[in-house]
C-alpha cells in the first residue's frame, strides 16, 4: 500500500465515462491541532473530525474567495460544533460539550438531539449565503447528503469518518448531462457509482490511500485523479481582532472591564487558546485610534 502524503490534503477525481466527479480528503495534523486545544471526549472528537472533513470537501466544490463556516447547534450534551475553512484551505474548529453527559458510544442523536446545522459562505466580496438543515440523519454523512437533497442542488453524497487520529471523507457529485444524455441512463449511472461507494467501510476509508480506495471501488470504471491540494490548521485570531472586540463594547465599558478585572482584560481565543492581555494603557491607545499591535510598555 502506498503511504498517504504526510500533509493534510484533498484530491479531486473525475469519471471519464460518466457525468460525475468526486473528492477525497485526509486530515491528520490539522485534526490533531484542533483536538490538542481541549480534552474532547472520544465521540466529540469523532464528530469534530467528520465536520472538518465535510468543510474541506465543501470548500473544494465552491469557487469563491472567503470563508466557509459550518455551525451545528443543539440543546443536548454538545451544544455547539463549529468549523471554519477558508478558500486558502486554512481550517480551524471547536466544540462545546458537557462531558458528564456523554457516553463512550454516544451517537449523533445522543450528542445533538434536535440539532440544526447552518452552512454559511462568507465571500470576501459579494453576498453572504446561509443554508440550514436539521441534524436528523443517522450520522453527519447522512445530514450533509440530506442538505443537498433539500436544497435541490445537484446530486451529492458524503461519506465521513474520523477516529481521533485521522479524519477522512469522500464526496461524489453529479455533473451536468454531457456524456450521458438519456435521463434513465444518467440516473442508473449515478445509482451505480454511489452504490459502489457505499460498500466502502469506515476502516477502509480511514486506512487506505486514495489510489487504493478508488481502485477498490471503481476498478471497472475510467477514473482520472488530479493533484492533491494541501490544507493546514490556522487560527485567524489576532491581537488586533481582539482589540476590535473591546472597541465594540464602547470606551466606558471597556475601561470599566479593565478596572473590574484588576487592571487588565484577558481575551482568550476558544479555537487555539491564544490569550491576549489589554491593560488601561492599551485601552486608551485603542480608543485614540492608535491600535494595539504590541502590548503597552506599562505592562508588568
Amino acid at each position: 500500500m502506498t503511504d498517504l502524503p504526510d500533509n493534510d490534503y484533498t484530491q479531486r477525481f473525475i469519471f471519464d465515462e460518466s457525468d460525475a466527479r468526486g473528492e477525497l480528503v485526509a486530515l491528520e495534523r490539522s485534526y490533531a491541532e484542533v483536538l490538542a486545544k481541549h480534552p474532547y471526549p472520544e465521540p466529540v472528537a469523532q464528530l469534530l473530525g467528520e465536520l472538518m472533513a465535510a468543510a474541506a470537501l465543501l470548500v473544494g466544490t465552491l469557487k469563491f474567495d472567503g470563508l466557509l463556516i459550518l455551525q451545528a447547534r443543539s440543546e443536548g450534551p454538545v451544544p455547539l460544533l463549529m468549523i471554519e475553512c477558508s478558500s486558502k484551505r486554512e481550517i480551524r474548529g471547536l466544540a462545546r460539550y458537557h462531558a458528564e453527559q456523554i457516553a463512550p458510544d454516544a451517537t449523533l442523536a445522543d450528542l445533538m438531539p434536535a440539532g440544526v446545522l447552518a452552512l454559511t459562505v462568507d465571500p470576501t466580496h459579494g453576498q453572504r449565503y446561509q443554508g440550514i438543515v436539521d441534524l436528523d440523519g443517522a450520522d453527519l454523512s447522512e445530514c450533509f447528503t440530506n442538505y443537498f437533497v433539500m436544497s435541490q442542488q445537484v446530486g451529492t453524497r458524503f461519506w465521513l469518518n474520523a477516529d481521533g487520529r485521522r479524519a477522512r471523507g469522500l464526496l461524489l457529485q453529479q455533473l451536468p448531462a454531457d456524456r450521458i444524455k438519456d435521463d434513465e441512463e444518467r440516473a442508473a449511472s449515478w445509482q451505480h457509482i454511489t452504490t459502489l461507494a457505499s460498500t466502502l467501510t469506515a476502516d477502509e476509508l480511514l486506512s487506505l490511500d486514495n489510489e487504493t480506495v478508488l481502485h477498490r471501488l471503481y476498478h471497472d470504471e475510467a477514473v482520472r485523479m488530479f493533484d492533491i491540494q494541501s490544507l493546514r490548521f490556522r487560527c485567524s485570531c489576532s491581537r488586533d481582532r481582539s482589540g476590535n472586540a473591546l472597541v465594540s463594547l464602547g470606551q466606558e465599558d471597556a475601561e470599566q472591564l479593565v478596572i473590574e478585572n484588576g487592571g487588565s482584560v484577558e481575551i482568550d481565543c476558544q479555537f487555539c487558546n491564544e490569550r491576549y492581555l489589554f491593560d488601561a494603557a492599551d485601552v486608551a491607545q485603542l480608543f485614540a485610534g492608535a491600535g494595539v499591535d504590541a502590548p503597552s510598555d506599562t505592562r508588568h
